[in-house]
């Protein structure tokens, strides 16, 4: 495999983790909300560091807004910003 699909996959899987611990939120009612307080920044950051540039800036903020909002952790920011990237916007790699 060349070193973009390693990267692709390395994003695909990383999302779907760090998506899932978003949600873990919902597994430990009441202490969930507190939770996420520490979850969203270090989401935001995370996702400013897969993802290079202004793209990965206005996520990064998208992601943490989303996390850190109570309700709505349930959106799988991080897997819409790899479909986003790969698929959508027709990039092969970055």
């Amino acid at each position: 495999m060349s070193k973009k699909n390693d990267k692709k996959i390395q994003n695909l899987l990383l999302g779907l983790l760090f998506d899932a611990i978003g949600m873990a939120s919902y597994l430990i009612p009441g202490i969930g909300d507190l939770l996420d307080v520490f979850w969203a920044p270090l989401a935001g950051w995370l996702m400013t560091r897969m993802y290079k540039g202004k793209i990965g800036q206005a996520a990064g903020i998208i992601t943490f807004v989303e996390e850190i909002i109570p309700g709505i952790d349930v959106v799988p920011t991080f897997t819409i910003m790899w479909l986003y990237t790969y698929v959508l916007s027709g990039k092969k790699g970055i």
